[in-house]
């Protein structure tokens, strides 16, 4: 395979400086002899933040993680912060998840911060993303790093970047610090660390993040409610193990059963294909102790604990798995009621979603008299929205990917207060004779009964990042007019910031960021997104279609509708 000349510039970087280690150095020549294709992955980019972060396989050159692209990163938001607060004393918060090098990644960017003059606060042992997040508000930080690769698979590993805010980086941020660290050369790391400017955290930033759980996660729920409600509840081998039976035990609930074989941590992943509770087969083994104990909910979060996956027993008693989408507007339409009902509700509250999240969310605010934001894909932009608009109340909000946000303490998706929550709501639920699963069908009656599906599409590689681009451009220049039958009435291009008209051709400007989607709108109220993943290699496909119902007895008729619908469109855009 014949190596271009460009790549080999790169390659010869990191052969040649005396900053790369010789175990590097020689795993680099054994890939140009033995693994050019391995080789060329390996170098050809950079990587770079997406929607949640920067994510890559752990290995040696620029596109992958490791200490140097990790080291350049930490240098790079070093250099930042001082030029972003001249003359303050800086603080960062590190945390770190259970995945493969995550403890020692986390010690190698904890030791840059302190060799650049930077006080640490690192968590002695793996804790939840959403703590991280939580810490960076209450020890008063700059900025916070923790290391994770989500639910990615077990050769991934990850650095999100949180802000003052407790936020993820946005706009200007994070544009600057990339053109800071892309300035940098290796060999102006700081390796060489401060141990008197790294304090260890644990048990004391716990405590006050579990209270703060149960405060934002607790609705006056009565103690024998509680005790009669039967939990499964798994970790997948994840960090919510640390933290998420305490917060529920704490807050009363004393019938969980944890799934014993995956609550061990393991970066590995041993007993699931993926840990990620978006894949039913992730939950398969909570499920089988759920019938085993007649549990009434599932619960599992994946290896940071910042989604959540649910189950519940439907009408005839099965378990059904939930989507992000329904938990979403089941925990929303929950804490509107609650706030209505405390009177907290004047007007200028509102909630958050995500332009591919389901179109219910607007429905909930308008009934209930508050706002409803729309923004980007990642909780980042939710974030924001609370940093922009001091002035309003952040109720809740969340988007289709298994992550919701209770309340501003937390400025991530939290899977720690959200398990709290969904339980609140399924224990008053059945105190009242009903159940999680009545209620959302009771919802599709009074707002709507809106059905989502996702496709993602895997292309690995440099030649699946270009047919990537390439269906994104066939859709973005060529749009379609018809879509199973159904005509296109309007076009939303996120990239290009312009809104079309389908039918009369008039344009307009959308008032939000750029990012790669695109939504098409069809004249019988459906909706289609198409997005490349920001940290994997897919595009991703979002459908939703609704339908107006008067009765539950309509329910079955409607969702047999609504499936053929999802199905035809998918058929109609040749993605089956």
């Amino acid at each position: 395979m014949h190596i271009e000349q460009q790549l080999l510039d790169k390659v010869n970087i990191w052969l040649n400086s005396p900053v790369f280690d010789s175990e590097t150095q020689e795993k680099i020549k054994e890939m140009m002899t033995s693994s050019p294709k391995e080789l060329e992955d390996s170098f050809y980019k950079n990587l770079e933040f997406g929607t949640g972060g920067m994510r890559g396989i752990m290995g040696v050159g620029t596109n992958r993680i490791n200490k140097y692209t990790l080291g350049k990163n930490t240098q790079g938001i070093s250099d930042y912060l001082k030029k972003s607060f001249p003359g303050e004393a800086l603080k960062v918060a590190i945390a770190y998840d259970c995945r493969h090098n995550s403890d020692t990644l986390a010690k190698v960017v904890a030791d840059l911060f302190s060799a650049n003059g930077i006080k640490v606060f690192l968590f002695s042992d793996m804790r939840p993303t959403p703590e991280l997040s939580f810490t960076v508000k209450h020890l008063e930080c700059h900025a916070g790093i923790v290391l994770t690769a989500s639910h990615n698979p077990p050769e991934y590993n990850g650095y999100k970047v949180y802000w003052q805010d407790g936020g993820q980086l946005v706009p200007p941020q994070d544009h600057e610090i990339i053109q800071t660290i892309e300035a940098l050369q290796y060999d102006q790391i700081r390796f060489e660390a401060n141990n008197d400017l790294i304090e260890y955290i644990d048990t004391a930033v716990d405590e006050a993040f579990i209270n703060s759980a149960i405060e934002n996660g607790s609705f006056n729920t009565s103690a024998s409610a509680k005790e009669n409600l039967k939990i499964v509840f798994t970790s997948l081998h994840g960090t919510s193990i640390k933290l998420v039976p305490d917060v529920l035990e704490k807050a009363g609930y004393t019938n969980v059963a944890i799934v014993k074989e995956q609550a061990e941590p393991n970066g590995d992943f041993p007993t699931v294909k993926s840990p990620n509770p978006e894949e039913p087969e992730a939950l398969t083994m909570a499920l089988a102790l759920a019938e085993k104990t007649g549990a009434d909910i599932v619960i599992g979060t994946d290896p940071d604990s910042d989604r959540l996956g649910v189950a519940v027993r439907n009408a005839e008693g099965q378990l059904v798995l939930l989507n992000g989408n329904q938990t979403m507007v089941l925990m929303t339409h929950f804490l509107l009621e609650q706030w209505k009902k405390q009177g907290r509700i004047t007007g200028t509250e509102f909630i958050g979603s995500t332009i591919v999240s389901t179109p219910m969310m607007l429905e909930l605010a308008d009934v209930y008299g508050i706002e409803c934001k729309v923004g980007l894909t990642g909780f980042k932009w939710i974030a924001k929205m609370i940093k922009d608009f001091p002035q309003q109340k952040f109720i809740g909000g969340g988007e289709e990917s298994f992550g919701f946000m209770a309340g501003d303490a937390v400025r991530d998706k939290d899977a720690v207060t959200a398990t709290l929550l969904v339980c609140e709501i399924a224990a008053q639920a059945k105190a009242n004779g009903s159940s999680l699963y009545e209620e959302l069908l009771q919802m599709y009656v009074d707002f709507g009964f809106y059905k989502e599906h996702l496709i993602s599409i895997t292309k690995k590689g440099i030649d699946g990042a270009n047919e990537i681009k390439q269906m994104m451009s066939d859709l973005r220049n060529n749009p379609l007019e018809e879509i199973n039958g159904e005509r296109v009435i309007f076009v939303e291009d996120y990239q290009n910031s312009t809104t079309r008209n389908m039918f009369t051709g008039e344009t307009g400007t959308l008032d939000i960021p750029k990012s790669n989607v695109l939504i098409y709108y069809l004249e019988d109220g459906s909706k289609i997104c198409a997005r490349p993943s920001g940290t994997e290699p897919k595009i991703k496909f979002y459908f939703s279609v609704n339908a107006r119902i008067e009765s539950l007895d309509e329910i079955a008729a409607a969702e047999e509708f609504l499936n053929a619908k999802i199905e035809n469109i998918i058929t109609g855009m040749n993605l089956s």
